[in-house]
């Protein structure tokens, strides 16, 4: 794998953008996740919670209006309701509460939700109720815990101070 850490825990992909999804070992149900990253002009990203829900992450600065492929969109299914991107090469900042969804004898008995999702401080995102993952994830299925994944192939980008924390 190409991507890796780099001078101050920062993890990349490289100037030329591409590379294998980076997957955590760990698993996560509900959490508070918070992240800081940089993208190239014209680079594409995402970042999926539980390795299946994607909260897009995408160079669209100055756009008017947003799409469900934009950045802080819930991609192919929600965009954002305003545009808080910041220029590319700047650093930017998500922080994402999350509730997995709730199983019960391998039955899903409440659907997923994005509490908040937050870019450079604006909410885009409150009590969204997921019915299904996104496109792209790790296994396709969903499940009562999950990795986090950070796509690593449209594109330059890095990623640190990476902070996931249990929510009760």
């Amino acid at each position: 794998m190409s991507a890796g850490p780099a001078p101050g825990g920062i993890i990349l992909n490289g100037p030329g953008g591409r590379t294998v999804n980076l997957v955590s070992d760990e698993k996560f149900g509900d959490v508070e996740l918070y992240l800081e990253f940089m993208i190239a002009k014209g680079s594409n990203s995402g970042v999926y919670v539980m390795g299946e829900y994607e909260v897009q992450v995408l160079d669209s600065f100055g756009r008017e209006k947003m799409g469900n492929g934009d950045m802080g969109a819930i991609y192919g299914g929600f965009a954002p309701p305003v545009n808080a991107s910041k220029k590319p090469g700047e650093w930017q900042q998500y922080v994402i509460e999350w509730r997995a969804p709730k199983f019960e004898g391998g039955k899903k008995v409440k659907n997923a939700e994005f509490v908040k999702v937050e870019l450079n401080g604006q909410v885009l995102h409150k009590n969204l109720v997921m019915p299904d993952k996104t496109p792209g994830g790790v296994t396709g299925k969903e499940a009562p815990e999950g990795p986090l994944m950070f796509q690593g192939n449209h594109g330059p980008v890095a990623y640190r101070n990476i902070v996931v924390t249990p929510m009760k």
